[in-house]
């Protein structure tokens, strides 16, 4: 029911959000409540609405923008996370910022911050790509806790990871007890394009905030599309996950990809030192749902060349609700706090 709920609240945010009143442009697009033909971008996959009303925002002389990830708060809200170490919460009804919160490491440096999960106490644990690292903050912003990472999944020269090809994804199977993060790149060694995922299990009946709640667990090797990375992540109700894979070409502009992946069957890689394509071990399967340079514009515009005006550096996801069998599923770009891209929130029905 809550989940009903959600998609309803955020919804009706989507069509309101010209209610934003921090500076800057406003504007936002709407289409029919339901999946339409003609807002189709795959059989599987269709557009609603577009709204760009939080670009070159201000809010409590917070810049709005960098957004890398998104979350549904246990009140409905929407949590949105910017990789520059601020957290916001946003209203779902109008999408206008209630509050912003900055985050820190332990050493109060800020955080690379990239992947955002809300747990079942309310408490965030964020992903910040510079080590990596998953850390665990309260509602304030007090930092809680911090998870064990593997060795090999550590930026070079401790592991074998690239910087700024970490942890880009972060997401909480159904049930609370298994989180997952992704990794953006190939680790040294490993075939190109094939990319780890790393989970951790839950231990105890409460999240905790001793940081040991969490242990690690199986790790999984995931092949990205040619000149795409996995930028996010987002747990489906029956377990599967819808994957964003995305790529950037000058002068052409971005890839953007949904794709549908089941880690059933897939081989656990945490004891494979390299991912070579050898026989035995099998990669996450992986169905692709839409390619989002298909989606119908809408009437979007771009800031600088795409295959399509309404794609942009899309990076965060979150699954908002579902309804007769589809999901409600919210994505926003990161536009870099740069003059030519666009901080931009996308409303898709999903059916996988």
């Amino acid at each position: 029911m809550r989940l009903r709920s959600v998609l309803v609240t955020l919804t009706a945010g989507l069509a309101a959000a010209t209610c934003v009143t921090a500076a800057g442009p406003a504007t936002a697009h709407s289409g029919p409540a339901g999946p339409s033909r003609g807002h189709a971008c795959s059989p599987a996959v269709s557009i609603e609405r577009f709204s760009d009303a939080l670009d070159k925002t201000t809010y409590e002389g917070t810049f709005v923008g960098n957004l890398s990830a998104l979350a549904v708060d246990r009140d409905g809200a929407i949590a949105a996370l910017s990789d520059r170490s601020a957290l916001f919460t946003l209203d779902p009804k109008s999408l206008r910022p209630r509050s912003v919160v900055p985050l820190a490491d332990e050493g109060g440096a800020a955080l690379d911050s990239e992947g955002l999960v809300v747990d079942r106490d309310g408490s965030r644990l964020v992903s910040s790509e510079t080590e990596p690292s998953v850390r665990r903050y309260g509602r304030d912003g007090t930092l809680l806790a911090r998870l064990p990472v593997p060795d090999a999944l550590r930026v070079a020269p401790v592991g074998r990871a690239t910087a700024n090809q970490t942890f880009e994804a972060l997401t909480l199977l159904p049930g609370g007890r298994t989180l997952l993060a992704g990794m953006e790149g190939s680790l040294s060694g490993d075939t190109a394009g094939v990319v780890r995922l790393q989970t951790w299990q839950r231990h105890g009946g409460h999240s905790g905030h001793s940081g040991k709640d969490f242990r690690l667990a199986a790790q999984y090797g995931y092949r990205t599309d040619t000149g795409l990375g996995l930028v996010e992540a987002a747990a489906t109700p029956d377990g599967r996950l819808l994957v964003l894979e995305r790529g950037f070409t000058a002068g052409v502009g971005n890839t953007v990809r949904l794709y549908l992946a089941d880690l059933r069957h897939a081989t656990d890689t945490s004891r494979v030192d390299t991912l070579t394509g050898q026989d035995g071990v099998r990669l996450v399967r992986k169905t692709l749902l839409a390619d989002i340079a298909d989606c119908p514009s809408l009437g979007a515009t771009a800031k600088q060349p795409q295959p399509n005006p309404l794609l942009d550096n899309i990076e965060g996801m979150a699954v908002t609700g579902t309804a007769r069998g589809a999901l409600s599923v919210l994505l926003v770009s990161d536009d870099n706090q740069g003059a030519t891209q666009t901080t931009r929130f996308y409303s898709l029905r999903v059916r996988p």
